[in-house]
C-alpha cells in the first residue's frame, strides 16, 4: 500500500513539472548529440520540445492512474462491484 501511495505521488509529480522535467531532459539530449556528431557519429534528430512535454504528462498521469487502480483494488476486493 505504501508503495502505491509513493507511485501515486510520484505520478502526480511528474504530471505536475513535466515542462521543466522534459526541458531539462532534452537539453542533455541535445548537448549529447551535439557530442556524437562532434566525433562524427551520426545520431538521428531528438524529438520536438511539445512531442516529450506530452510524453512525460501521459507518463505521469498513466503512472497515477494505475497506482490509483491498485489503491481502490486493495480497498475493495470485490473489485467493481455495481
Amino acid at each position: 500500500m505504501i508503495l502505491d501511495l509513493l507511485r501515486l505521488t510520484i505520478g502526480l509529480t511528474l504530471a505536475l513539472l513535466h515542462r521543466p522535467i522534459a526541458d531539462f531532459i532534452l537539453a542533455q539530449e541535445y548537448a549529447l548529440a551535439g557530442l556524437f556528431r562532434q566525433r562524427g557519429i551520426r545520431v538521428p534528430a531528438p524529438p520536438t520540445t511539445e512531442t516529450v512535454r506530452n510524453i512525460y504528462f501521459l507518463l505521469g498521469i498513466t503512472l497515477a492512474l494505475i497506482s490509483m487502480a491498485r489503491i481502490w483494488l486493495s480497498l475493495h476486493p470485490g473489485g467493481f462491484a455495481f
